[in-house]
């Protein structure tokens, strides 16, 4: 990563390779909301996403919808040929039916078909913004907040990105409000050393929580503008600078139960366990190479990290797209972490100045352990509607708990 600071964390010392941070949405108080608002922000105003819902002559079979509108189904197809009808409805624009009734909640209920080319340039540029114990010094943080941070300004990354801030990148969705973005990151995969296809992201950027269910399209795009173009300079770009590495649709995705049962997108319910892991296929679905293999790093995960008075330094990259951002570059902050406590029942999250807005939630936070190398801690998870601070989880035994669960299902 860049050099800009002494202070910062160390970014390149695993296995010679850097890696970038992402924060949330500091504009907003819950991050869903951010993604949504900035989601028609990103790259001069229009939003992208086609909100209405497509019509076919095709007709999904009786027992995988409920009914003959190309909606979702309220349970899985039963049958090879009922998946293949649903599939084909869902991608005639069947995922635009955002009924509740149809709005799959359980963690087993993901879909996520890939739609090709549905994230082209222009849509890209146009969306919107759990077994180790926790060790003893976490819990004794429970219920204690630290005064709120000063104002960390955020900081532009050197581009290129692949080398400034690897594994870094944007996670493009659609829910109900439209195309929205969030930010993620490649991390390492037990499982499948130095071929990981996992990313980790925010729990809101998946799944709606309480509210509602598992959002669609998802697909994530390592190195997003790993050029550093400004938004003039990318009008008429191809996908290609955009998502130079392609782009990677999610297969699976995992989040907390507590995100579904309590997650809201404001007040800050849920945002403790606000977190998710995505296993991920490239959208062509040509090649062998893994994610990991393709981008060239992956971050490892810290799991029961220290409280945040036993960290000197902990840094958030990513792209925040709410004013004055724009969603089209890369930005950190680094400073001192301190503790948020907005449930005593709950773990202390972690908290930090900074003024990244919308669009950057979802992005790693990163530490450097006591050997020296540089791993992901936390997620921006929420941020004042003043843009000073962003808070993020603490990733204990529920996020170990989902991150094993994902591991396991694609070793």
């Amino acid at each position: 990563m860049s050099s800009k600071r002494s202070s910062r964390p160390a970014r390149g010392n695993r296995r010679g390779n850097s890696r970038a941070k992402s924060p949330s949405r500091s504009s907003i108080r819950r991050p869903f909301v951010a993604a949504a608002t900035a989601a028609v922000l990103l790259a001069g105003g229009a939003t992208a996403c086609g909100s209405s819902g497509g019509s076919s002559d095709a007709k999904p079979h009786a027992s995988a919808t409920a009914g003959n509108d190309l909606g979702l189904p309220t349970s899985f197809p039963t049958s090879l040929n009922d998946l293949k009808q649903w599939e084909k409805a869902y991608k005639k624009g069947g995922w635009k039916n955002w009924d509740k009734a149809k709005w799959l909640r359980k963690a087993a209920d993901f879909v996520n078909p890939v739609i090709d080319g549905l994230w082209s340039d222009d849509r890209m540029k146009g969306a919107d913004q759990s077994d180790k114990k926790v060790p003893t010094d976490v819990p004794a943080d429970q219920g204690q907040s630290d005064p709120a941070p000063d104002p960390v300004q955020a900081s532009r990354v050197t581009a290129p990105y692949h080398k400034a801030a690897p594994g870094v990148g944007k996670l493009f969705f659609d829910g109900p409000k439209g195309s929205m973005v969030c930010s993620a990151t490649v991390v390492e995969d037990p499982a499948h050393p130095g071929k990981s296809n996992l990313v980790w992201t925010a729990g809101h950027c998946v799944h709606a929580g309480k509210a509602g269910g598992w959002y669609r399209n998802i697909a994530f795009v390592p190195a997003y503008n790993d050029t550093g173009r400004s938004a003039d300079e990318l009008q008429g770009a191809s996908r290609d600078v955009l998502a130079p590495y392609g782009v990677f649709w999610a297969d699976w995705a995992s989040t907390s139960d507590e995100w579904i049962s309590t997650g809201a997108e404001s007040g800050g319910s849920g945002s403790p366990y606000d977190f998710a892991v995505l296993h991920v296929k490239p959208e062509d679905g040509a090649g062998s190479k893994s994610l990991e293999e393709t981008v060239g790093s992956a971050m490892p995960v810290w799991f029961d990290a220290p409280s945040a008075t036993k960290i000197d330094a902990m840094g958030a990259w990513g792209y925040p797209a709410a004013p004055p951002f724009n969603g089209q570059q890369m930005y950190d902050c680094v400073g001192r972490p301190g503790r948020l406590s907005l449930d005593a029942d709950a773990p202390t999250e972690y908290r930090i100045g900074c003024t990244m807005t919308g669009g950057s939630s979802g992005g790693g936070w990163f530490a450097q352990r006591p050997d020296g190398t540089t791993a992901l801690v936390s997620n921006t998870s929420i941020g004042p509607v003043t843009n000073t601070w962003l808070a993020g989880p603490h990733l204990g035994t529920e996020a170990k708990k989902v991150f094993d669960g994902v591991s396991r299902k694609f070793s």
